[in-house]
């Protein structure tokens, strides 16, 4: 083989090499942690009021069952009117990630059914408000 045809070959690998690696980035998934991010930077100043505020209290419990997974409100709440939301925020993949409505009872507890949440590792961001005051908690859970 002349030198000639040796560089024609080289550039025609060259080129399926890159046409290679140009598809398989294509096919790569790159999900942000929030599509709205602009609007929850802004809001960031609750969170970090409310973590503020949660800290001054016993602190929320989050534990795993076979059938789901209890969170427990701090003792200090018990019997007083609570609303708010959980996010279980899956870092990995955002088709996980479930948000829901916090629906405690007069104890604080509230179960979440595991069949409801993929077996991952999950950013629990518990958001909630009594008497006019906010509160904010994060905690990781791997759920198995």
């Amino acid at each position: 083989m002349s030198w000639g045809n040796k560089i024609l070959v080289s550039f025609i690998g060259f080129a399926c090499l890159i046409g290679l690696l140009v598809y398989s980035c294509m096919q790569q998934n790159f999900e942000l942690v929030s599509k709205d991010y602009y609007k929850d930077e802004i809001a960031y100043q609750q969170q970090i009021d409310g973590s503020s505020n949660a800290n001054k209290l016993s602190g929320v419990q989050i534990n795993q069952t076979t059938q789901g997974v209890a969170i427990k409100l701090p003792e200090e709440q018990n019997g007083m009117s609570v609303t708010g939301d959980v996010w279980f925020y899956a870092a990995n993949r955002a088709a996980n990630d479930r948000r829901m409505p916090l629906l405690v009872d007069e104890n604080g507890l509230m179960i979440i059914n595991k069949d409801s949440l993929a077996k991952t590792a999950y950013q629990v961001k518990i958001n909630w408000k009594v008497n006019d005051k906010q509160f904010y908690n994060t905690q990781n859970l791997a759920v198995r």
